[in-house]
This record gives C-alpha cells, sequence and structure tokens, in this order.
C-alpha cells in the first residue's frame, strides 16, 4: 500500500474575504494543486474558537462532542476524541500535534482538546498580545519543522494563532493582513519541511489547511454575519481537485482519515465525509463493464425470446433468466439454461473484448497498490474465458455465479469478494454497469462508480455515474461515490 499521511494546519480567525486579496503564495500554490473553498459555520454552532476546532479535529457536531465555548468542561471528547488521538490510540499511528492555545493541549478548563497524540508540541505565548502570538507561533513552527523532518510522522495538526489575536486586539486592517501573511508564510516552512523528509519520495502527503471562523471588522467574533461565519479549507493531495458543492468543518476529520488511508470505523458515528479517499480494493462487474459481453448476452437471449424485458436479464445469473424465460415459454428451464450458456460461451470466446478504458484503469490500481476484484453473475467457465481476455494476473481474486449463496442482487458476491481481499466492503468501491449490480453492490456498503449500459442508473447517494471507464483516472477513483 502507498505510504499515504496527512497534516493538517489549523490558521485561528482569517477573513476568507480578505484573505482572498492578499499574495499568500504558498496557500495560492496548494489551493492550485487542489481547491480553496468556503465553509459556512454551522448554524448550532457558536463561531468561537472552541466549538469550531473542536468539531474540525472530531469529525462531529457541536452536540456531540458539547464543545460550546471557550471553556472546554462538559465535553464528550472521550466519546468522539480528536484525529490524531483516534490513530495513535486505535492504529497505533505516530501522530503529532503543536499548538500555543491552552484548551488545545493542556487539561484545564475541561481541556485539552487533543487527548492523546504520539507526540506533542506546546509552548504558549509570554502574554495574550498579537507580538507575543507571532512569536509563539515562530517557535510552534521551528519546533514542528525539526519534527516534520526527523520524526516518522503519519499524520499531524499544527496550529497558528497570531491572526486571530491580531483582529481581537487591532481589528481587520493592515496589521491583521501583515500578521496573515505571516502565517502564509509559515505555512510555506511546513511545506518545505515535508519536501526534505528523507521518505518524502516514497510519501504520499494530504495537506489541509482550515480556519475556524471570521471576524468582524473591528475584531471580535461570535455572531452570524457573513463576516464572522464563513471560515474555508484548502485542500491538496491525491485524488483531489475540484472541491465538493459543500464542505463541512466535520469533514476535515474525515478527510484526515482517510488521507493517512483510515476507513472511517461506522462505530464512531462521525458527522464527517471525505471529499477524496482512495478505496481499499475496487471490486470489478465484469459483463458490460470490463468487456463488450452484454451485447452478447442479450442477442443470446433474445434469440429464445425476442420480446425479452431487458431488465429481467441484465446483469442476472444464467439460471435466473432461464427461470425468467421459463415462465414466457414453459420450456423447462435446465435445458434452457444449458442452451443459453454454451451459446453465451461460444460468443464470449469468439468477440469478447476489453471495453474502452478497462485495461487502463486495472493498470492504474495496480500501480496504486490498490488489489482489484472480479465480481460476476456468469459462470465459471464463461468467467475463466474472460481472464483469458483481460489477464487473471490483473486480480486478486474472483468472484462466479454459483460460487455464493445467493447472485446478484444479493450482496452476497461483494461481500465475498471484500472477505477474501481481507477488507471492509463499506471501504470498497464497486463498478458496475446495471442497475441489479448497482443493487448488489450497495446492499453490501459499497461506493459505486456506475457505468450504464442497456439500463440507465441514476446518480445517487454513494454512487457516481459516468458514461464509460475510457478518462477514469486517479481523481475519478477517489472520488467516485463520496
Amino acid at each position: 500500500m502507498p505510504d499515504r499521511r496527512v497534516l493538517v494546519v489549523g490558521v485561528d480567525g482569517v477573513r476568507l474575504d480578505i484573505l482572498r486579496r492578499l499574495p499568500t503564495p504558498h496557500l495560492d500554490a496548494l489551493a492550485a494543486d487542489g481547491f480553496l473553498t468556503p465553509v459556512e459555520v454551522d448554524e448550532e454552532t457558536p463561531t468561537m474558537s472552541g466549538p469550531c476546532w473542536a468539531t474540525i479535529v472530531t469529525g462531529v457536531r457541536v452536540t456531540k462532542h458539547g464543545v460550546w465555548s471557550n471553556t472546554f468542561s462538559g465535553n464528550r471528547l472521550d466519546v468522539f476524541p480528536d484525529f490524531a488521538t483516534r490513530l495513535a490510540e486505535k492504529d497505533g499511528r505516530r501522530t503529532y500535534v503543536a499548538a500555543g492555545w491552552q484548551p488545545l493541549m493542556q487539561a484545564r478548563g475541561g481541556g485539552p482538546l487533543f487527548r492523546a497524540p504520539a507526540r506533542s508540541t506546546y509552548i504558549a505565548p509570554a502574554a495574550d498580545t498579537p507580538e507575543a502570538w507571532e512569536d509563539c507561533d515562530e517557535n510552534i513552527v521551528r519546533d514542528a519543522e525539526r519534527v516534520l523532518v526527523e520524526d516518522d510522522v503519519e499524520a499531524a495538526f499544527v496550529y497558528l494563532g497570531a491572526p486571530d489575536e491580531t483582529a481581537h486586539y487591532r481589528g481587520c486592517g493592515a496589521e491583521y493582513e501583515t500578521s496573515v501573511r505571516a502565517a502564509d508564510a509559515r505555512l510555506g516552512r511546513l511545506l518545505a519541511a515535508l519536501r526534505s523528509r528523507p521518505s518524502y519520495a516514497v510519501e504520499e502527503w494530504t495537506v489541509l489547511v482550515v480556519t475556524d471562523h471570521g471576524h468582524a471588522d473591528g475584531g471580535g467574533h461570535g455572531g452570524r454575519t457573513p463576516e464572522e461565519a464563513t471560515a474555508w479549507l484548502a485542500a491538496c493531495g491525491p485524488g483531489i481537485a475540484a472541491p465538493p458543492p459543500r464542505v463541512r468543518h466535520v469533514d476535515v476529520a474525515a478527510q484526515a482519515f482517510a488521507a493517512a488511508g483510515r476507513h472511517i470505523d461506522r462505530h464512531w458515528t462521525l458527522d464527517g465525509r471525505p471529499f477524496a479517499a482512495a478505496p481499499h480494493a475496487v471490486l470489478f462487474d465484469m459483463d458490460g463493464t470490463l468487456v463488450d459481453t452484454e451485447s452478447l448476452w442479450l442477442r443470446t437471449v433474445r434469440a429464445s425470446a425476442p420480446d425479452v424485458d431487458v431488465d429481467r436479464v441484465l446483469g442476472r445469473s444464467v439460471a435466473d433468466t432461464a427461470s425468467h424465460l421459463h415462465t414466457l415459454s414453459g420450456d423447462d428451464p435446465r435445458d434452457l439454461a444449458a442452451d443459453l450458456e454454451a451459446r453465451f460461451l461460444a460468443a464470449v470466446r469468439e468477440e469478447a473484448a476489453p471495453l474502452p478504458g478497462a485495461l487502463e484503469l486495472l493498470d492504474l490500481l495496480a500501480e496504486s497498490a490498490i488489489p482489484a476484484a472480479l465480481v460476476s453473475a456468469s459462470s465459471r467457465t464463461v468467467v475463466d474465458a474472460v481472464l483469458e481476455r483481460l489477464g487473471a494476473d490483473r486480480f486478486r481474486t474472483t468472484v462466479a455465479e454459483g460460487e455464493t449463496p445467493r447472485t446478484k442482487p444479493a450482496a452476497d458476491p461483494y461481500l465475498a469478494a471484500a472477505r477474501a481481499l481481507g477488507v471492509d466492503p463499506t471501504a470498497c468501491l464497486a463498478v458496475e454497469d446495471s442497475p441489479t449490480g448497482v443493487r448488489a453492490a450497495e446492499a453490501a456498503g459499497c461506493r459505486v462508480l456506475a457505468v450504464p449500459s442497456f439500463a440507465p442508473i441514476a446518480a445517487g447517494p454513494r454512487r457516481t455515474v459516468v458514461p464509460g471507464l475510457k478518462g477514469v483516472g486517479r481523481r475519478e477513483v477517489w472520488t467516485a461515490g463520496l
């Protein structure tokens, strides 16, 4: 598996409208490689640092984590911990947090927000003044640079607080803009530290830069004006391109887990979801998805029943189709099945060919170390004939009709493939061309990339529809079904 890692940089209190008119070359370069998009603070969440940062790093709303102000008393952070603590405790990941704001790091007033990362840096400002906070951020970044270069950090959070403090004391004028530009320069140093890692060439880093809230013109926040309630997120990394229609604060932690290669456990009940996540495996339908056999199948069926309903036979097994044809003709379903199988197999051996983009997508997955499986409603004989065209070594496992208690549209074939690969089906992407296959994949909990062949398929939750596999690349695979 690729060595996937994530850096989250939290810059407190940076107004989006002011940010957009400032020269911030490091943030601009990051956004050019990915995106920068507004994030609206939820109506239920006070526009204060405590509630917003708790939502950002836990991935749950304020009603769950229970941080309602800058005093953290009464929180539920033991139930909904920050992403750095979860990764350290659940998976033994090497996580790192660096911050100078006391509630984030120290057990006072109900804190800390970051409960137990593997490593941390806390350097408090000498005073609550803009100048002291600039010095604090400088010290934090200096230490973070060293740790990011020298330590085996897999997930990190670095907090910069000077812009927020400057706005509180001086308003959102020239000194505030200077502080924002200084934060951008410090971001550049953190990015340079990543690139200086001895193992950087074999690592895949995702970088997320986020603010918690904005400010009123004169400084301060807590209201619902657009200037206070509009935050933002910049993101770049594997699979990240244009922003989704809406990004929320709860999505940041979810994306951090995905960027670290960690599938979100449903028992965590996170409210966020990632906007780009490498699937732990890709499970392919065969007929009409990877090879042009669906037309051969329909031709075979129509030779016996010219007026057959396509929806009753598309993506179905030979046995299911024969059973349906029996209701139309009265012929023995066993004889029908044998005849269908023989004629279809002959057509596959003579005419089957990979569909445009199929081999290229399989090669991309191999290059990305993402296992592929073949999950078909066709018989083993037909599957093996197709594998001769596709290359059996492209797939870690294959599932054919009759090898599970039920076939599509039941979930059994997809569950069997995921089990054989040792992955959670909800972390898998299924690629299907028929409504029957989509129902099977979704019943197993998979994300779905649909490439409709003969029957239309509508987009839906955890389902992305594209016209074909040609042109489907890394970003499409990383974002499909999210």
